[in-house]
C-alpha cells in the first residue's frame, strides 16, 4: 500500500511547501503589521523590523517556490537561533519553554533546504523552461 504513496512524493512536498510558506507568513506580518495578532513585546524594534522582514518576505518567496532552497535554509537557520536565544534559556525542552513551533518550523525549513521545492514552484517551472 505504502509503495503505492510513493507516486505522491513531490505533489506532497509541494503541498507541504506551500501550507508552511502560508502559515509561516503570519509569523512576519506579525512582526511588522500587528497582523492577525500584536507583534511579542519581547523583542527589540530593529530585532523585530529584521526578523519581520526575512519572515514576510521569506515564507512569499517559499510559498511561491521562488529560490526556494536558499530561502529555506536562511529560515531554518533563523529560527535555530531564535530558538536558543528566546527560548532555551528558560528551558531545554522545546514543550517546556514554548519553542515547538520553532523547532518544527527550523526543521522542515532544513527539509525544503535539501529536497527542493516539490511541484508547482516557480524554481521548478523556470528549470524547465
Amino acid at each position: 500500500m505504502f509503495k503505492r504513496l510513493e507516486r505522491w512524493k513531490p505533489d506532497l512536498l509541494g503541498l507541504m511547501r506551500i501550507a508552511m510558506g502560508i502559515t509561516f507568513l503570519e509569523h512576519g506580518t506579525q512582526k511588522l503589521f500587528g497582523f492577525p495578532v500584536p507583534p511579542p513585546a519581547r523583542l527589540a524594534l530593529p530585532l523585530l523590523l529584521f526578523t519581520g522582514l526575512l519572515e514576510t518576505i521569506g515564507s512569499t518567496l517559499l510559498t511561491l517556490g521562488i529560490f526556494t532552497r536558499i530561502v529555506a535554509f536562511l529560515l531554518s537557520g533563523e529560527l535555530a537561533v531564535g530558538y536558543w536565544w528566546m527560548h532555551v534559556p528558560n528551558s531545554f525542552f522545546p514543550i517546556a519553554n514554548g519553542g515547538e513551533v520553532m523547532v518544527l518550523y527550523s526543521f522542515a525549513f532544513l527539509y525544503f533546504a535539501a529536497a527542493g521545492p516539490g511541484k508547482w514552484s516557480l524554481d521548478q517551472r523556470f528549470r524547465d523552461a
